[in-house]
């Protein structure tokens, strides 16, 4: 959801951070999640609260 806030695609964001495509797609469909320090890495990528990528109710 976010990702689509930013207007930037699972790709977009794999490649700015080195990521496989596949890694990022699995992050977003909550298939696998990445480690804490990639957590903040993306976050702070797209100026998000790292709590944001986390939490599935949209009412932080």
């Amino acid at each position: 959801m976010v990702l689509a806030e930013k207007n930037m695609s699972n790709k977009k964001l794999a490649i700015d951070l080195e990521y496989s495509e596949t890694t990022v797609s699995r992050w977003c469909t909550n298939d696998a999640q990445p480690n804490l320090e990639t957590l903040f890495k993306i976050a702070a990528h797209l100026k998000v609260e790292a709590r944001e990528l986390m939490s599935k109710n949209e009412d932080l």
